[in-house]
């Protein structure tokens, strides 16, 4: 195998990270001496992932990128120096090495399964055994365990040139030692004799060595280790399939606006600024803004939400989301790594590369497990030759025992259902940042939810409209409305934009007059209009009206003109609509859920009844910075905790909270700080995000659970004789196709 790409994150030869691709490696054992050499090397730090070949590497200043793979060669491994990014393609890109690999694997393993078959059915069928037929199966399985086995015997003489042992020297000293046992019985013992006749026994007997071969264990178990190779390498393909479709989800080509016309260009010539034209049925190249037409944007492919959202001038579409109506003419806001794709593809990528806590015992044990394999195998053969004198029984029992001991399903255990997991959960609009945050998801008991933004929509929104006896309702929304469209204030623009939307186009404004602190005033249509709190008295029943609006947590507006107040305005976020089956999710999950915003109690309490909040859990009238404090004071009531938020001011909670979700419709801040990125703006994805990481988890300590339990019940029945080789060889195998299966599992999660 040797490497096919890296890409450096940051730095080259003056520290930084890089992502390579380690080649050659066949086993966990593999991995743990490729990161145990590089993490020797001074200011390095490395973690080597087996499932997804790949080394993440951070150094130092004065650790060049060339050392590091000076290093992986020495090692016995080869590593590729990183390339510089080069632009999408044009056309179909060509077959990656990957595919050339997993295509001289399926053919080494059909030759030697076609070649081995007859052997192993003549040896296990005393029937079919015809004069001389131990001739024909030398003849059939001498090329299966040289051809068909190369790959290990290459392997393990790699390693014993660099004084180490992993999985290959198991299946090499295994296959060979019954090789050479069948080649001394057949030329110098009498197994070679016409009428020569042998019976396949499941467990060890005593028998004549010399009249005894085993070519069937030697061809046998190079095609099923092969079976399995074949098997694992396209199960993690299609582990890693998600990850490799979000990355191909862009647009390759774009019709950019050229001083009025249309000029197709590649996508990675795109610029900040450029506009460019979407039609009907087209991706949207990059990130941007609408600045021309009106249509429906497609996301599923990209956030899982199956609605298309309407859009229009002024808002903002993502990258590779498909326009299903109209004609748009987009402004690039953001191009190449700085997107959201790509920015999706790079956290899904890094989550894939990192290793859960469990997954790194699990690495400790791998690196130490063959050699102490070894030592088992010289032990069994030396107690079975001592106690029974019979050097053919110790002999199988003892390469039974060198077959079984592989510790692959180990290295696979965390990595595969990683790859399927975070794959899975990024077509659902979920990023988990690393395999630590798995650990963190199955602690936490209570989860706190930022109110704005998160639990209500962020945008201020006119409710409802009191106008006082006399007073005409669409006079005092004309007026008011075209008062408050002059200023820019978040309550201001949401009664404009509800009185234009109930009133008609609005009246100009004259001598407009903000007054700090108390609201505005101007004159609209020959009156003098005033909104806010510039009224010395008002009457009872504007009155009544302003503390009814408050006491169902909204936001009172007075207007009126010529010196009287008219009417109140009343302004409140508005819950989403999808906050409380939200929250019934996160409660169904074993979470306490607490509502955690700024605004007065009143506010609070209100928009907890609506999404099904207890009052004692609502902490309101928290100042942004002390967020965190109130995150805090929870972790000390020894409460597991995870935290909910999109903005700025709530990064600084996510990242002290022991589990941090953030919305991906919020800000950078708030998305850098997070563990969990939900990529849509919707809450009831953070339980579904909770779930996924929970079944990764689930999944991950099954599949550790089956490798441990698979090899402490499998080492001692093969020394006790009770395992022949090649049944070994075959559990051996399928242990670590069941592993890669059971990740994939995940697939199914909805």
């Amino acid at each position: 195998m040797t490497s096919t790409s890296a890409t450096t994150t940051a730095g080259t030869a003056d520290g930084g990270r890089v992502e390579l691709l380690i080649g050659g490696m066949t086993c966990a054992s593999c991995a743990a001496r490729v990161e145990k050499k590089l993490n020797r090397m001074d200011g390095v730090s490395a973690t080597v992932n087996f499932a997804t070949e790949k080394a993440a590497v951070t150094f130092a200043d004065g650790v060049r990128v060339a050392d590091l793979i000076a290093t992986v060669e020495r090692t016995g491994y080869t590593a590729e120096e990183p390339a510089p990014p080069e632009p999408a393609p044009e056309a179909e890109p060509k077959t990656p090495a990957r595919d050339a690999e997993l295509d001289a694997a399926r053919h080494r393993l059909l030759v030697s399964a076609l070649l081995a078959a007859p052997v192993v059915l003549l040896s296990m069928i005393p029937v079919l055994q015809f004069d001389n037929w131990q001739w024909l199966s030398l003849t059939l399985a001498a090329p299966v365990v040289v051809w068909g086995g190369a790959p290990f015997h290459r392997a393990a003489w790699t390693n014993l040139r660099h004084g180490a042992a992993t999985m290959d020297t198991l299946v090499s000293v295994g296959t060979l030692a019954a090789f050479g046992w069948s080649l001394w019985a057949l030329f110098l013992g009498d197994a070679g004799m016409t009428g020569m006749h042998d019976e396949f026994r499941l467990t060890v007997s005593r028998m004549d060595g010399a009249s005894t071969v085993y070519l069937e264990v030697a061809a046998g178990v190079v095609a099923l280790i092969l079976l399995g190779r074949y098997l694992e390498a396209r199960s993690k393909r299609r582990a890693g399939a998600a990850l490799k479709a979000l990355m191909e989800l862009g647009a390759r080509d774009v019709a950019v606006l050229r001083e009025g016309r249309e000029v197709r260009v590649p996508v990675s010539s795109l610029a900040v600024g450029d506009r460019f034209v979407v039609r009907p049925g087209e991706k949207i190249a990059t990130d941007g803004t609408v600045v021309e037409g009106v249509s429906a944007v497609d996301a599923s492919m990209l956030t899982g939400e199956s609605v298309p959202v309407d859009v229009g001038p002024g808002d903002r579409v993502t990258g590779a989301t498909v326009n299903a109506g109209g004609r748009l003419v987009v402004e690039a806001a953001r191009v190449g790594a700085d997107t959201q794709l790509a920015r999706m593809a790079k956290l899904v990528e890094d989550a894939q590369t990192g290793k859960a806590e469990v997954q790194r015992l699990a690495d400790r044990i791998s690196a130490v497990f063959v050699p102490v394999v070894l030592l088992i195998a010289l032990a069994t053969f030396g107690v079975w030759l001592g106690v029974t004198g019979d050097a053919v029984a110790a002999f199988t029992a003892a390469v039974a025992v060198l077959i079984i001991a592989c510790p692959c399903a180990l290295g696979l255990a965390t990595p595969t259902a990683l790859m399927v997991g975070t794959g899975r959960g990024a077509q659902l609009g979920i990023l988990i940042k690393g395999p630590e945050v798995l650990e963190s998801t199955r602690r936490v008991d209570t989860v706190v939810l930022d109110k704005t933004g998160t639990v209500t929509t962020g945008r201020m929104s006119l409710q409802s409209v009191y106008a006082a006896d006399g007073v005409d309702e669409k006079e005092l929304l004309r007026l008011a409305g075209a008062l408050e469209h002059a200023s820019e204030h978040p309550v201001a623009r949401a009664i404009a934009a509800g009185a234009e939307e109930r009133a008609g186009r609005l009246p100009a404004v004259e001598h407009f007059e903000n007054v700090p602190g108390r609201g505005v005033r101007g004159r609209v249509d020959g009156r003098e209009v005033a909104v806010g709190r510039l009224y010395d008295e008002l009457p009872q029943d504007v009155a009544r009206a302003a503390r009814e609006a408050e006491r169902q947590g909204r936001t009172a507006v007075v207007a009126g003109w010529d010196g009287r107040a008219r009417g109140v305005l009343a302004v409140a976020d508005t819950v989403k609509d999808t906050s409380a089956e939200a929250v019934r999710a996160l409660r169904g999950l074993g979470l306490t859920p607490v509502l955690l915003t700024g605004d007065n109690r009143t506010v609070a309490e209100v928009v907890a009844r609506a999404v099904g909040i207890d009052a004692e859990h609502v902490v309101a009238e928290v100042l942004p910075e002390d967020k965190v404090e109130a995150v805090r004071r929870l972790q000390r009531e020894g409460r597991a905790v995870a935290m909910v938020g999109d903005g700025v001011n709530d990064a600084a909670a996510l990242a002290t909270a022991d589990l941090g979700l953030a919305m991906g419709t919020g800000t950078d801040a708030a998305i850098e700080a997070g563990d969990l990125t939900l990529v849509r703006g919707d809450l009831r994805v953070a339980a579904d995000a909770i779930r996924l990481a929970r079944r990764t988890l689930t999944t991950i300590k099954g599949n550790l659970v089956w490798a441990f339990g698979y090899n402490v019940a499998a080492l001692p029945l093969a020394a006790a004789g009770l395992l022949n080789p090649m049944i070994a060889g075959a559990a051996m195998a399928f242990s670590s196709v069941f592993v890669v299966t059971n990740s994939l599992r995940l697939r199914s999660f909805r």
